[in-house]
């Protein structure tokens, strides 16, 4: 109906080929990008060039490595104000600068936790913050060897099908990119969405759209100093089992590694954040930690490039203690896997903690041996090592339709 009411019936393969390319870069805000290739040789792309390396690549090298040392971990921090207000709220704490600066504090200052924890990515304003006694949250940071990393995606709008999403946050980055390498920060995260259900979600548009903008991303962080994590998260949300969680998710990556080497990427300055391969929420299914390592990792081997330095995983709403055993199923079954698989995790590492916290002063240094059990039990991890009784003190941490 659409192509008849603008006379495109007519046209023929050519003129229709041309105006789905138009209309998809219209709709993503991408030039360049080709959804529907033409097929018929009326006009064809030439293949870029090779291009120059970044002139931070030793750099990135080895922040990228730094990153996924062995027996450590990401804390992921970076949740928007809106979010922190969300799980401040459960315990009764206003959302406001001062408490969410002195819930990071409390990170932050937490004795030993660089043992597991190698970086943590922040949100804008706590790259920008300064501690209680007035020393910034960077050097605190950088003085426990922890590496200082930044959210630069600005969320998400919606497109194609009912509740599918494009990530944005590519305009200006360039620039925002510089600001934050200055600050201290050395690597980046952007998320890219997608969703699963009976309406034929996720589209080949949705994953090509997000794979292009992770990889424009990802270039861009690179050429300006920061290591890129890639994270092309397919939501737990949904009826399926995990077999077509799988193969959702090995497509999204094989998508999202096409994309990266089309714009040059540097495979040993990056990471990848992908989520676990688990059964949908309302499958009513569930599955060992040796059948998630399975299905994760060999779906890994069939996508990811070898010479990517590591993996760090996302919880996604998993409880605490899934995530870590899954970890650890995947680093005991998989021990010579080409890449480090490590974890990224954030109301996995601090769902509990939050709770010991309560909001109360005298709390701090229980929440902050609680902080560094869940750490260490993920560094642990991490090696396929962790034994015995987990930590954690709650339960399932799924949130529908999850926005960070």
């Amino acid at each position: 109906t659409l192509f008849r009411s603008r006379g495109i019936q007519s046209y023929g393969i050519k003129n229709r080929a041309l105006f789905r390319r138009n209309a998809a870069e219209t709709s993503l805000q991408l030039t360049g990008y080709i959804p529907y290739p033409d097929t018929t040789g009326e006009s064809l792309n030439t293949l870029p060039g090779p291009q120059e390396a970044s002139p931070y690549s030793a750099e990135l090298r080895q922040t990228a490595a730094a990153i996924v040392a062995d027996g450590k971990g990401i804390l992921a921090c970076d949740e928007s104000t809106k979010t922190i207000g969300k799980r401040l709220e459960q315990i009764g704490v206003p959302n406001e600068e001062k408490f969410r600066q002195q819930w990071r504090e409390l990170l932050f200052r937490t004795p030993n936790m660089n043992e597991a924890i190698s970086s943590a990515i922040l949100y804008e304003e706590t790259l920008f913050q300064n501690a209680a006694d007035g020393t910034p949250f960077v050097d605190i940071m950088k003085a426990n060897n922890v590496i200082p990393g930044i959210k630069v995606d600005t969320g998400v709008r919606a497109t194609f099908k009912d509740g599918e999403t494009i990530t944005e946050g590519l305009e200006g980055l360039a620039e925002r990119a510089q600001k934050y390498y200055k600050q201290g920060a050395r690597f980046a995260k952007w998320r890219g969405v997608l969703r699963i259900d009976p309406s034929g979600a996720p589209s080949m548009e949705a994953i090509e759209a997000n794979a292009r903008s992770l990889a424009h991303y990802g270039k861009i962080c690179q050429m300006n100093g920061l290591v890129p994590i890639i994270e092309p998260e397919v939501l737990m949300d949904g009826a399926h089992g995990i077999e077509i969680q799988g193969w959702v998710t090995e497509k999204v990556q094989a998508a999202t590694m096409k994309a990266l080497s089309d714009v040059n990427i540097e495979w040993e300055g990056m990471l990848l954040k992908p989520n676990m391969i688990l059964p949908g929420t309302d499958s009513g299914k569930t599955a060992s930690p040796e059948e998630v390592a399975k299905f994760t990792v060999e779906g890994l081997k069939r996508t990811l490039p070898a010479a990517v330095p590591g993996i760090t995983f996302l919880s996604g709403g998993q409880s605490e203690e899934e995530a870590t055993r899954n970890l650890n199923a995947m680093n005991k079954l998989f021990p010579d896997a080409p890449w480090k698989l490590s974890f990224s995790f954030g109301r996995a590492l601090q769902a509990s903690v939050l709770k010991a916290w309560d909001g109360k002063e005298e709390n701090i240094p229980a929440a902050q041996n609680l902080f560094y059990a869940l750490s260490k039990a993920n560094g642990e991890a991490a090696l396929g090592k962790f034994e015995g009784e987990h930590p954690a003190t709650t339960g399932s941490l799924y949130e529908k339709n999850y926005v960070y």
